[in-house]
């Protein structure tokens, strides 16, 4: 028996232990879908991932306002990342969300989607600096795993689920939500770090001053630090999962100075 096939049966019989007293009211279909859906996220192809991935970005397009293409927006966007066709192979779609909200994010299919609020407070190369760290979660397969995780805390989830009225209900709204599960996340400190390295590298590619990286973050971390503001306190909850800004800012800045680069 392979490994897949091994962890669906054990989750079944884990399941079935949580509670004997339950075990009457047990919906078998949601146990069984639970362990096939955790078979799933475990022996998934990057086709078939990306595929669900593409799925669930299309149905954020639709709940967000994308900014249309003559907008002023995504005109910046189109032209800030013309040039940028893939990512490790992986081929890179641009979109810009009309929100107060300051954040962007990269999904392991390729769909980079950054906030028009970003967009408002950061120059085109900080800008580019912040895409650049998205872009690499992507491109270094940080981004692919956390989608296989949500798949499979999902799984876990309808498979406890069967169990309870209660259980379901949440698996069913928030827990059941692989897309939010996904993109809310936490990378590793090293993934991130990580990805501020890819993004250096990926502003140097271009011939942008990568300290534009570190004017970023020096900048999203003052911000972050005006607690009279609640749209600027939701930066500490964006960001939280992040090593310190300070440490990540010192570190690019250490490498532009190897480099060459002018920091100021």
């Amino acid at each position: 028996m392979n490994r897949a096939k091994r962890f669906c049966w054990c989750l079944v019989l884990w399941s079935a232990l949580i509670s004997t007293s339950a075990w009457a009211q047990t919906d078998w279909t949601r146990l069984f879908s639970g362990a096939l859906k955790a078979g799933k996220a475990i022996t998934i192809s990057d086709e078939d991932l990306f595929e669900t991935v593409a799925e669930e970005v299309a149905m954020m397009d639709k709940q967000n306002t994308v900014c249309t293409d003559n907008s002023a927006y995504a005109k910046r966007l189109n032209r800030l990342t013309k040039k940028m066709q893939t990512a490790d192979g992986i081929a890179l779609n641009f979109k810009v969300y009309k929100t107060t909200d300051i954040n962007a994010f990269a999904c392991p299919d390729g769909s980079v989607r950054v906030f028009s609020a970003l967009m408002d407070i950061l120059s085109d190369e900080e800008l580019l600096g912040v895409i650049g760290h998205e872009i690499g979660h992507v491109a270094l397969r940080h981004s692919k795993n956390a989608w296989k995780d949500a798949i499979l805390r999902s799984a876990v989830s309808d498979a406890v689920g069967a169990f309870s009225d209660t259980w379901a209900s949440l698996s069913d709204s928030y827990l059941g939500d692989i897309c939010s599960i996904a993109l809310s996340a936490k990378h590793s400190r090293y993934h991130e770090s990580q990805a501020d390295d890819y993004g250096y590298d990926f502003l140097k590619g271009l011939n942008i001053n990568p300290w534009a990286m570190g004017k970023a973050l020096i900048k999203l971390q003052q911000m972050s630090e005006d607690k009279s503001n609640a749209k600027y306190r939701q930066l500490l909850q964006v960001f939280s999962s992040h090593p310190d800004f300070d440490i990540r800012i010192q570190h690019i800045k250490e490498r532009a100075e190897v480099d060459n680069f002018i920091v100021f």
